[in-house]
């Protein structure tokens, strides 16, 4: 294995909402923790770089830059105290916990250091910029346990970004019919290619009788929120979609798995709809001693957190779940500042961003 240098390039973002690329020093190896050297990190344009919106309309002048990310893939370079599961030389897909420790976690940036359940071996005929998007596609792999489809339902995802794209597919995958909206019609035309059978424009079309006439009349079984910010109109709409029983009661679940919030009253007016929440990539993230090293008996947890990034890139090594449809750009990690430029003031024409850790 090449010499593991002092310092490395990773990426900040400042109170201005720019990136720079800056070195600092190379993390330490922890005990339960590996040292990967990155080839390859992918974005996430809600909770990753909201702040970069946030900041370009209300600067922070005093902010110091921090560290951006928590997906990446590339190979491990040193073991920590008490790694037995993991060699050097293995190609993972790693991504971050909680940051207790300085320097420690997924971020874009050249060498990396995370717990070591935070990392699964990446299959041979897997690439890295497709194993770079396993926390996101766990993330809404869990939103999907979550919502317990069945077979031949009819299911709406509502925001189309990375973790709708992966949505898309799974309840695709899951037997289920799927109507997908979204205003940008990148994302639209790219959740068509993954399996919604309908996909829509919510600010061109009416959204609400184009998916019930979809359902045949019976309206959604299942719908996923995939996106962040307020909104209660989008709320209502889907709640207008929704299965309505003869006693005029709406019925069937609603997931958020994006950072939503929204205003409606409940009870009588909400009629027997769950409202579910899908916390991050399941069992185990943010969990210290499971990240680093302790499990949970599987018969009790199937779906942990490490299970769920191995089915992704299992589905990804079948050949069932095809990243490079809804990847748009990929930038040199030099280039690092243009990828956030390109998805923050080029929204319409981006989906999923790479960064290339080799050039």
């Amino acid at each position: 294995m090449p010499e593991i240098p002092d310092r490395h390039r990773i990426l900040v973002l400042d109170g201005y909402g720019k990136g720079h690329v800056v070195e600092r020093e190379t993390p330490e190896v922890r005990a339960g923790h590996v040292l990967v050297r990155t080839r390859a990190s992918m974005f996430s344009q809600g909770t990753q770089l909201r702040a970069a919106f946030e900041y370009r309309r209300h600067p922070r002048e005093d902010m110091e830059p921090r560290p951006l990310g928590y997906q990446c893939a590339g190979d491990i370079v040193a073991l920590g105290e008490g790694v037995e599961s993991r060699e050097v030389g293995r190609r993972v897909a790693c991504m971050s916990g909680r940051e207790r420790y300085p320097g420690v976690g997924a971020y874009h940036a050249d060498y990396v250091a995370v717990g070591v359940n935070l990392t699964e071996p990446i299959p041979e005929n897997v690439s890295y910029a497709e194993a770079a998007s396993a926390h996101l596609g766990a993330t809404a792999m869990h939103a999907i346990r979550r919502a317990e489809l069945e077979l031949s339902e009819d299911v709406l995802v509502v925001g189309l970004g990375v973790v709708g794209q992966f949505a898309v597919r799974f309840a695709a995958m899951s037997g289920t019919r799927v109507v997908a909206w979204d205003p940008i019609a990148i994302r639209r035309d790219a959740a068509a290619q993954g399996g919604a059978e309908l996909a829509l424009d919510p600010s061109a079309d009416d959204p609400v009788a184009a998916t019930r006439e979809f359902t045949l009349g019976r309206g959604i079984d299942c719908a996923f929120i995939a996106f962040g910010g307020d909104s209660d109109e989008t709320f209502a709409q889907i709640v207008d979609c929704m299965k309505v029983s003869p006693d005029t009661h709406q019925m069937g679940r609603i997931v958020i798995v994006g950072g939503f919030s929204f205003r409606h009253q409940w009870a009588a007016a909400l009629g027997n709809l769950d409202v579910r929440s899908a916390a991050r990539t399941g069992p185990g993230f943010l969990d210290p001693a499971w990240e680093e090293g302790a499990d949970y008996p599987p018969v009790f947890v199937q779906w942990s957190t490490q299970r769920n990034l191995h089915e992704c890139l299992r589905l990804m090594s079948e050949g069932r779940l095809r990243v490079g449809e809804f990847t748009t750009h990929t930038f040199a990690m030099s280039d690092a500042s243009e990828a956030i430029d390109a998805i923050v003031e080029r929204m319409d024409e981006t989906v999923g961003v790479m960064l290339d850790h080799d050039a």
